[in-house]
C-alpha cells in the first residue's frame, strides 16, 4: 500500500521471562482478560485499588464532548496525600523515600514522614504568598529535594505547576510564565551540572524584565540555596526558600479536590515554534501513573529501590520520579548530575552505592555508554539489578542487547516503553513478567489502552505492514487539552482522524508478524527512496548493530535521482576508532546496511562525526543534519544541550 512505511529490518532474538521472576512478577495475564472483559470497569477497578479518595467516584468516563475527556469526575481527592500522608499513616513513614544524590558527591536520605512535614511546610509556605488553588506557580530547578517538594506543595493546594528544565533560556522561561500567567517562581542560586555550578536564578530575572509589555504576572520568586552563586536582590520580589521554610508549621489538612482539577501544565515543542503548554488533571494522571508505574517495573515496594535518571523538567521526571514511585510507594534514588560527572561511570557508582533494582534510562545514554566501552560497568557491582527499562525513542537491538547483558547481566529483563507528554503514562510496554522479549520493540499496548497502526485513511494495517500510531480509545492519563487554546488541541492531535475519533500520536509504527509494535520514529523522520517510505529508526538501527559504531543518526537529503537519499551521521565506539580508515569505515557501513535490510536503504552518505546534536532530554534533533545534508543554513540551535556541535559538524563535513 503506496502510504504505509516499509519495514525491511529483522529482528528474531527472543527472551522469555524466566520462571523465578514470573513467579514473583506483579503483573499477570489477568490483568489482560480483566481489560479485555470490560475496559471501563478495568480502569475504575485500578483507579480505587492504587489511590485513596476522599470522595469516591461514581462515573468512570464522560466522552460526551470529544476530544475533551472527563475520568471519575464526581471523585475527589488530593494528589499529593495519596504520595505522602495515606503511606505514613498506614505505618509507613520510616521506609525511604528518596536516596538523594548530589553531583558534587553530596547526599540526603529522606523518609515519607520527613518529606510529609517538609511538603506540609512548602505547602502553608505558598499559602502565605498569597498562592491559591488553579494559581500557577513555574518551578525552574535543578534535579534536587526541594524540587519534588515544590511539585507537591503545590499540588497539595490545588495550584498548577510548570516545571521548566534548569538548562532552559530566560527566553524559554519568559514564554511559559507569560504563557501560564504564572503568580510564583520558584528557582535556585544554582545548580550542578558536569563539574561546575550553572546559573539559575540570573535566568529567571531576566526572563522577568523581558516578560511581554514589559510586566509581569510573577508577584514572588522563592530562590533555594544550592550552588553558592551570588545572585541579584530584589527585597520587594525575592525570598529565599529557607527563610520561608524556617517559618511555616509542619501541619498542613490536605483539601480534597475534584478528580478533573488542573495538576500541572508542561511545555513541549510546537511546530509553530510557540511552545504548547499540555494540560494534565488530577484523578485520571494519578491513576495512570500508578498503575504504569507498578506493572511495567514489577515494583515490589517492601524491597525495589527503584532509579529513573530523568529530570522532573520532563513529563518522564513527572510520572516516573515524583508521582508513580510516591503514590506507590516506592523507595527511588535521584541524582542532580550528568553520567559523565565527574567520570563516564557516575551512574554505576550510584546504582551499587544504594543497591538499586530497578532501572529507567533513555537510548541516548545507553549508547553513550557502549560508546565509553563496557570495562567502565564491569568494574562496578550491578548485581543488585533485577529490571532494565528504556525510554525516549526506539531502541536499537544491539543497544537493547548491550543494556540486557553489559548492565543486566545477561538475564535481566528490558522493558522498551512507548509515551509521550500528552499521553501522561506508558502506553505501550511488554509486562516483564508475561511478555516473550523483543530487542528493539514496545511490543504491546498495556492492558487497558487501545492502541492500533492504520493507513492514512485510518484503517488498520495488517501484520507485517507499517503505518501511523493510533490511540482508538480514551485514557485516564491522556491530556485534557493544551493551555488557552482548546483548537490548537482538536487540530494538533485529533484532526487527521477526526471521522474515527483517533488521537495520532505523530509517529510512525510497524506491526510485526505476531501483530507487536515497531516504533519507526516521528512520522516527519521517515524518508521517501525511490517511492520506498523508510524509517530512519530502522536503518540506524542497522548501523548501531555493526561492531564499530556506538550511535547513529540518519536523515533523507532532497536528491534529483530518489527523490531523497540517505544521509547517515555516524559516531565511532573510542574502541573501534583506529581499526580502519574512514573510507574503509564508510565502505564498510554501506554494504552493512545493504546486507541488513536491502540496497534500497544503503546510504548514499555517510559523515563519521564525533558528537550529534541533542537536546537536553537526549533526543536527537536530525533536523539540524538535513540542513547540513542539503547544504542550508544552520536552523535554531537554542534547544540543544550544547550549541558548539553542530559547529564542528558543520566543519567536519565541510
Amino acid at each position: 500500500m503506496p502510504d504505509n512505511i516499509d519495514n525491511l529490518l529483522t529482528e528474531t532474538r527472543r527472551f522469555a521471562p524466566s520462571d523465578e521472576f514470573a513467579a514473583g512478577a506483579v503483573a499477570t495475564d489477568a490483568l489482560y482478560r480483566e481489560a479485555s472483559d470490560d475496559r471501563l470497569a478495568f480502569w475504575a477497578a485500578r483507579s480505587r485499588e492504587l489511590l485513596t479518595w476522599q470522595k469516591p467516584f461514581t462515573e468512570v468516563l464522560d466522552w460526551s464532548n470529544p476530544p475533551f475527556a472527563k475520568w471519575f469526575a464526581d471523585g475527589r481527592l488530593n494528589v499529593a496525600y495519596n504520595c505522602l500522608d495515606r503511606h505514613v499513616e498506614e505505618g509507613n513513614g520510616d521506609r525511604v523515600a528518596i536516596h538523594w544524590e548530589g553531583e558534587p558527591g553530596d547526599s540526603r536520605t529522606i523518609t515519607y514522614a520527613e518529606l510529609t512535614a517538609d511538603v506540609k511546610r512548602a505547602a502553608n509556605a505558598l499559602l502565605s504568598l498569597g498562592v491559591k488553588p488553579g494559581d500557577r506557580v513555574v518551578i525552574y530547578l535543578p534535579l534536587v529535594p526541594e524540587a519534588v517538594v515544590s511539585m507537591l506543595a503545590v499540588a497539595r493546594i490545588g495550584a498548577v505547576h510548570s516545571v521548566v528544565f534548569g538548562g532552559f533560556s530566560a527566553e524559554s522561561i519568559r514564554a511559559r510564565v507569560d504563557d501560564a500567567g504564572a503568580k510564583v517562581v520558584i528557582t535556585a542560586d544554582g545548580g550542578w551540572r558536569k563539574g561546575a555550578v550553572s546559573a539559575l536564578k540570573p535566568a529567571v530575572d531576566e526572563a522577568l524584565e523581558t516578560a511581554t509589555h514589559g510586566e509581569t504576572t510573577v508577584e514572588k520568586v522563592i530562590v533555594v540555596k544550592r550552588g553558592g552563586n551570588d545572585v541579584a536582590w530584589d527585597d520587594s520580589r525575592d525570598v529565599w526558600w529557607d527563610d520561608l521554610m524556617e517559618g511555616a508549621d509542619d501541619e498542613h489538612v490536605a483539601e480534597a479536590f475534584e478528580a478533573e482539577h488542573p495538576l500541572f501544565i508542561l511545555y513541549t515543542s510546537g511546530t509553530t515554534g510557540k511552545p504548547k503548554g499540555i494540560l494534565h488533571t488530577s484523578g485520571g494522571y494519578l491513576t495512570g501513573a500508578a498503575y504504569s508505574h507498578r506493572n511495567v517495573f514489577d515494583l515490589h515496594p517492601e524491597t525495589d529501590v527503584y532509579w529513573s535518571t530523568a529530570d522532573i523538567g520532563w513529563i518522564t521526571g513527572h510520572t516516573y520520579v515524583v508521582y508513580g514511585p510516591l503514590a506507590n510507594g516506592a523507595t527511588q534514588v535521584i541524582y542532580e548530575g550528568t553520567p559523565d560527572s565527574p567520570e563516564p561511570g557516575r551512574w554505576w557508582d550510584v546504582i551499587e552505592k544504594y543497591g538499586v533494582t530497578l532501572f529507567y534510562a533513555a537510548p541516548t545514554a545507553i549508547r553513550g555508554f557502549m560508546k565509553a566501552g563496557r570495562q567502565i560497568p564491569a568494574a562496578r557491582d550491578l548485581s543488585s539489578l533485577r529490571l532494565l527499562g528504556s525510554v525516549g525513542e526506539p531502541i536499537n537491538p544491539e543497544a537493547w542487547i548491550w543494556y540486557r547483558d553489559v548492565i543486566g547481566g545477561g538475564a535481566t529483563p528490558v522493558v522498551d516503553t512507548w509515551w509521550q507528554t500528552e499521553t501522561g503514562s506508558i502506553m505501550i510496554s511488554a509486562l516483564p513478567g508475561v511478555t516473550t522479549l523483543k530487542p528493539g520493540s514496545a511490543q504491546v499496548p498495556l492492558p487497558g489502552i487501545a492502541i492500533d497502526v492504520v493507513d492514512d485513511r485510518g484503517e488498520p494495517v495488517g501484520n507485517g505492514e507499517g503505518g501511523l500510531l493510533v490511540i482508538t480509545e480514551p485514557w485516564p492519563s491522556m491530556l485534557r487539552g493544551i493551555w488557552g487554546d482548546p483548537d490548537r488541541y482538536r487540530e494538533t492531535y485529533w484532526e487527521k482522524f477526526a471521522d474515527k475519533g483517533y488521537y495520532f500520536a505523530g509517529d510512525g509504527a510497524r506491526k510485526d508478524e505476531d501483530g507487536d509494535i515497531w516504533l519507526l520514529g516521528r512520522v516527519d523522520d521517515v524518508m521517501n527512496v525511490s517511492g520506498h517510505r523508510l524509517s530512519t529508526a530502522e536503518i540506524e538501527s542497522a548501523l548501531v548493530s555493526h561492531p564499530i559504531v556506538a550511535e547513529a543518526a540518519v536523515v533523507g537529503a532532497a536528491d534529483e535521482t530518489t527523490g531523497q537519499a540517505v544521509v547517515a551521521f555516524v559516531i565511532l565506539r573510542t574502541s573501534q576508532a583506529d581499526s580502519m580508515t574512514p573510507e574503509e569505515a564508510v565502505a564498510a557501513l554501506r554494504n552493512h546496511v545493504g546486507h541488513e535490510i536491502g540496497a534500497i536503504a544503503k546510504p548514499k552518505t555517510v559523515l563519521i562525526v564525533a558528537e550529534l546534536p541533542k537536546t537536553r532530554s537526549g533526543k536527537i534533533m536530525r533536523r539540524l543534519l538535513r540542513d547540513v545534508a542539503e547544504g542550508r543554513e544552520i536552523g535554531d540551535t537554542t534547544t540543544l544541550a550544547d550549541t558548539s556541535v553542530m559547529q564542528v559538524i558543520h566543519a567536519q563535513v565541510g
